[in-house]
This record gives C-alpha cells, sequence and structure tokens, in this order.
C-alpha cells in the first residue's frame, strides 16, 4: 500500500509541462528580441527587451493580464543604441534597467498605464548599461558594466564589473568598479541585508559569484566553471539562501551545453550539471544556449535555454523537426541536480508553421505554472503548467507538508468540508486515504 501512494505521488510531481497560452507582441522595429520576464502582483506578466537591432534599437516593454492578453506596451528611445535588460517589480511601479544612448539606465514606470515616473541615466564610462537591479532598506542597487570593447553585443560585451547605489528616485549616490573580481555583473538579489551578485570573469572564462554588504564591502567571492569558455546569465536564490547558476560551457563539451550550479550560502558548489542536445542531433553543431533559471520549492530549479544550430553547411532533420530551427528548452532539476524532465517546444506546437522558438527567461507563477520569454522574432509570451505541481499536500501553503497538513484534513473529513486541495487521490471524497498519501509523502 505504501509503495503505491508513493508511486502515486510521485507521478504527479514529475508529470510534464504542458502549454496553456502564447501570445506574442511586436514593436515598431523589424524584430523584436526579449530578454527578462516577469510575474507581475497582479497577476499580469511583463517582459522587457528591445525592438529592432543594435546599434539602433529601441527598448521595448510589454505589460499583459493574466491570460497574455495586451495592457500597454511603450518604446523608449532617444537615438542610436538603447537595451532593455531586466525590471523589478517594487510597490509603486515597475524599475527598467538598461541603456540609453549607450549610458546606463533606471527607468520608473506606472503599473497601470506604462507612463514613465522618472528616467534617470548615468555616464559611467565608454558604452556602460545596467543589467539588473535589486530593492535594499537604503534604496536601489544597480549592477552591470562600464567601459564596453564589444559594444554592440546585447550578452558579453568585455566591459568592466560596476555596481551603483542609488536612492528610491534613482539619484546616484556612488558606483564602486569590481571589475578585478567580475568582468559584467549580471544578476544581483538582496537576501537578509546582503547582497548577491553573479556574472562572468574577464573574457568569460569562468561563472562568478560574489556576496556583498550593503555598504559595498565584500563578505566572499568565488569563481566555478571548468578549462574553457563559461557563461554566466540567469541567477536565483530560494528560501534556504541556496543559489543557482545557469548559462552555458564548452567546458568538456563536444558545442555549447547547459551549464547549471547550485551552491550553498557560503559559496560552497553543491552540484553542477552540463546538459543539451535535448533532441539528439550531431553534438558537435548544437548550440544549448541558457538564459534563465528559477528555484522550485522542492530544492531544484528549472531553467530555461534555446537549442538548436547554426552552420550553414549542417542540418538534420527528424520529421518536419530540423535542428536549424531553434526550439525553446526546458530542464527540471531535482535537489540533488538529477534531471526530472527536459522539454523543448516549438512554433509546430501551436501552428503547422516552423521558424525559430528560442527560451530567454523565466518566471514560475502561482498555479504551479510558468511563463517563459520566448523570442521568435517577437515578445512571445508562453504560459506551461505542471512546472511545480502546487506542493501536492501542502494543504496550508506554506511550502512544507507536516503535520499540520495532516490537522486539516483531518477537520475537512469531521466537518464535511468539501475542497481540492485535501483530495490528494482525486476520486471526489476526502476521506483516510488522503490521509495516509499524505503520511507517506512525509515519511518518503
Amino acid at each position: 500500500m505504501q509503495k503505491f501512494f508513493v508511486f502515486y505521488f510521485l507521478s504527479l510531481i514529475f508529470s510534464e509541462p504542458t502549454i496553456d497560452w502564447f501570445n506574442t507582441y511586436n514593436g515598431s522595429g523589424e524584430e523584436s528580441h526579449g530578454h527578462y520576464i516577469l510575474t507581475c502582483e497582479d497577476g499580469g506578466y511583463l517582459q522587457v527587451g528591445e525592438t529592432d537591432f543594435l546599434p539602433n534599437s529601441k527598448i521595448y516593454i510589454v505589460k499583459t493580464n493574466s491570460n497574455g492578453q495586451l495592457l500597454w506596451e511603450r518604446e523608449i528611445y532617444n537615438g542610436g543604441h538603447n537595451l532593455g535588460n531586466s525590471a523589478i517589480e517594487m510597490t509603486d511601479g515597475y524599475l527598467i534597467c538598461g541603456a540609453i544612448n549607450r549610458n546606463s539606465v533606471v527607468i520608473k514606470l506606472d503599473k497601470e498605464s506604462g507612463e514613465t515616473i522618472f528616467s534617470e541615466t548615468y555616464n559611467n564610462g565608454g558604452t556602460d548599461a545596467f543589467e539588473h537591479a535589486a530593492v535594499t532598506p537604503n534604496g536601489i542597487v544597480a549592477v552591470g558594466y562600464k567601459n564596453s570593447q564589444d559594444s554592440n553585443n546585447t550578452f558579453y560585451t568585455e566591459g568592466q564589473g560596476l555596481v551603483t547605489f542609488l536612492n528610491y528616485d534613482g539619484t546616484q549616490i556612488n558606483s564602486i568598479n569590481i571589475n578585478n573580481y567580475i568582468s559584467q555583473a549580471y544578476r544581483i538579489f538582496n537576501i537578509n541585508n546582503e547582497l548577491i551578485i553573479s556574472g562572468l570573469t574577464e573574457e568569460a572564462f569562468d561563472y562568478k559569484l560574489i556576496k556583498m554588504s550593503l555598504d559595498g564591502e565584500i563578505i566572499w567571492h568565488y569563481e566555478y566553471g571548468g578549462n574553457n569558455y563559461d557563461h554566466c546569465f540567469g541567477m536565483d536564490i530560494n528560501d534556504n539562501g541556496d543559489i543557482f547558476l545557469t548559462g552555458h560551457t564548452l567546458s568538456g563539451t563536444e558545442n555549447w551545453d547547459t551549464y547549471t550550479i547550485k551552491i550553498d550560502n557560503n559559496g560552497n558548489q553543491l552540484w553542477e550539471k552540463k546538459v543539451g542536445n535535448p533532441r539528439q542531433f550531431n553534438p558537435q553543431y548544437i548550440h544549448d544556449e541558457a538564459w534563465g533559471i528559477k528555484a522550485t520549492y522542492d530544492g531544484g530549479c528549472v531553467v530555461i535555454a534555446g537549442t538548436g544550430d547554426e552552420y550553414g553547411n549542417y542540418s538534420e532533420c527528424n520529421g518536419s523537426d530540423c535542428s536549424d530551427t531553434w526550439n525553446a528548452y526546458l530542464i527540471k532539476f531535482d535537489n540533488l541536480g538529477n534531471i526530472e524532465w527536459e522539454n523543448t517546444f516549438s512554433s509546430l506546437d501551436i501552428s503547422n508553421q516552423s521558424y525559430d522558438w528560442a527560451g530567454e527567461d523565466i518566471d514560475l507563477t502561482e498555479d504551479g505554472g510558468a511563463i517563459i520569454a520566448i523570442d521568435s522574432g517577437q515578445f512571445g509570451f508562453l504560459k506551461i503548467s505542471n512546472i511545480q505541481n502546487n506542493l501536492i499536500g501542502d494543504i496550508n501553503l506554506d511550502n512544507t507538508i507536516d503535520v499540520l497538513d495532516i490537522i486539516l484534513i483531518v477537520n475537512m473529513i469531521l466537518s464535511n468540508t468539501e475542497n481540492d486541495s485535501g483530495d490528494l487521490n482525486s476520486d471526489n471524497e476526502i476521506d483516510i486515504l488522503d490521509i495516509v498519501i499524505l503520511v507517506n509523502i512525509i515519511l518518503e
């Protein structure tokens, strides 16, 4: 009996994701390219990137409702080179990080209309940009780079790592060159009033992780990687303080593979995984490029990437699926780094037309699913189900399964309460069988 219920529960946990819907939006440029996606407090979604190509790009921002229907969109342009790199939600607006005319910028937008509350640019040196920001008790801390050597590269610009401290209104307090530690700072989080910063080392040979005080003092810093290029672009942190990094690597691989690392809050590496070529083409030609990651409440994570080839002299097809048509590539790792599942999604999943899809970023949704930013030549919003399955058995929604959940099911039985969350075996009854399942989940 126990084995049956454990198997039943695990089959629910490991059910693979399915597509709920897909919507696209395009700006005034020939193409639009999203880099960052956010699940908003109102249940809608915000995606940030550019429309048109560098060096003549415009910042492009799209806000949708929970069904992916357009609420508003903005284009921000001040001549030439403009970047929309990320967004964070504040209590009174969305803060956009990027660049205006080759200078770092933070732009605060009204949540309801998208109108500008403030826009502040900073000439930090050469071609510079902010990649991401975090809110602290003292204001805003933005990270990025300055003095770019590859100024028209959207991703790794060969610049100098930079941390900038701002007031809540965007006024600059001070800026710290951290190029001795990191060549391009890509992500930042404020965890327990300590700053965790990730990015790339000089020449992008390794992943870099820094813990810094709110005063800008380095607490520790570590590098992770192998003997070749390791490009770190995604970071997330779970409630236990475990840090997840992702990107792609040429270290010990036949071509670019996704590269994901789990690290504890002291910088110790817990595990690393290199994964790629989910469609089983010739691995010498396949690029697997990861850009986004989210921690899941089981101690694992989910990674979004793109997979395909970029070689004119090679193309291989399995029926209508060809290697030179890129797919979005989604990977779920458990607490120990084991692959629970990996899936690809393509334009053929929603139409009979074959064109490039690449996964650019991911955020989780309250229903146990996720929203994925798809680069399809437009801003693609891909809503999927079954990422976390809402932690079946977590009746009180505290992200743990324990005796308190058993008590709630017992109370449901005694009071004849109808509640889907208590019907763990989906037999339309809340009874002793549901308690047995929950006990086995806890014991397992």
